[in-house]
């Protein structure tokens, strides 16, 4: 099986396992009574079941594990044999984050965490994936036409700068989820994005990322406006987590020619997003983990006037704009 059909698998495995897991899961929200409260920050008005993102990540996992035998071991050499055991070893790690990190998401959905205990919980998976190896070294020198020019980082900014990269990203894609079909969408378009500047490149990423897409895709008719589910924090942590994991893991092949660059203006929404809320949380006063309506989607919604699916439509549209932006620039 070549490159291009292990692609095309995963992203169909993907998508069909999440189209046919979810619904199983809007049963069992509905019987168990999983719903997401309805206040002043919510968009809805009705209670949703609120554990999407357990059919997002069984999409993108369960389409990993079908295609990972051929990816790693097929004769036509999707990778070559000296890069494939480091390749297995960033999979495995990414999946079992990615299984933690989710665990996190769904006990906050189901049971509650406060501020201060779900982000201890995102720095110790940050730390777990860290002492797997998954931290930044160095990345590729911006604008640089050298493959082998790098800035290199020592490891008390390393170490650190990972940890804010987790953490940061994990809590950026969390702050964007406040629309019916928000997150999902922009999941699938970024992600998308990322595969075409990972293709040639680093076929690992451009395989998680891709399976990502399809299980985001897979999601996205039950929660787009008016949604019948949502994600949750079980599927906002899951998917800041594949990103941050997916852009370090980048930045360790020379291939991707501008390091961090690229995902940074990929996700560039949520990024500027959550610097712009912290920004104004703190001038008035307020907790940094505080919620309001001062996010994008809030403002396109609350001071423009524009309805929740005109507010998302006009989000996909940036996001393609910034994914196009980077594929230019890689």
């Amino acid at each position: 099986m070549t490159a291009d059909y292990l692609y095309i698998a995963a992203f169909a495995i993907a998508l069909l396992a999440a189209l046919f897991t979810t619904p199983l899961l809007l049963r069992l929200a509905q019987r168990v009574g999983m719903y997401d409260v309805t206040d002043d920050r919510r968009m809805h008005e009705e209670p949703k079941p609120r554990i999407g993102g357990v059919a997002v990540f069984f999409g993108f996992a369960f389409a990993l594990f079908v295609v990972l035998g051929f990816a790693l071991s097929n004769a036509r050499a999707f990778l070559p044999v000296h890069d494939q055991l480091a390749a297995a070893h960033n999979l495995i790690g990414l999946l079992f984050g990615s299984m933690l990190i989710l665990c996190v998401g769904l006990w906050d959905d189901i049971m509650g965490l406060r501020p201060k205990y779900k982000l201890l919980a995102q720095i110790t998976v940050a730390l777990i994936s860290m002492a797997y190896g998954f931290h930044i070294d160095y990345v590729h020198r911006p604008l640089s036409h050298d493959p082998n020019d790098f800035i290199y980082f020592p490891w008390w900014i390393s170490y650190p700068l990972t940890l804010v990269w987790y953490t940061g990203m994990i809590n950026a894609i969390n702050f964007i989820d406040g629309l019916d079909g928000l997150l999902s969408g922009f999941t699938a378009i970024s992600s998308i994005f990322l595969f075409a500047i990972a293709f040639t490149k680093d076929p690992i990423v451009a395989l998680v990322v891709i399976a990502l897409a399809g299980g985001a895709l897979g999601f996205l008719p039950f929660n787009f406006a008016p949604a019948r589910i949502i994600l949750g924090d079980s599927g906002s942590h899951f998917i800041g987590y594949v990103f941050a994991t997916v852009s370090i893991i980048g930045t360790s092949k020379t291939a991707i020619a501008v390091g961090l660059i690229a995902p940074l203006i990929v996700l560039a929404l949520p990024i500027v997003d959550t610097a712009a809320a912290i920004f104004r949380r703190a001038r008035s006063g307020k907790r940094i983990s505080e919620g309001d309506l001062g996010h994008f989607h809030h403002q396109l919604v609350f001071r423009f006037g524009l309805n929740a699916r005109q507010a998302v439509l006009l989000i996909y549209a940036i996001c393609i704009l910034l994914g196009a932006a980077a594929l230019y620039l890689s």
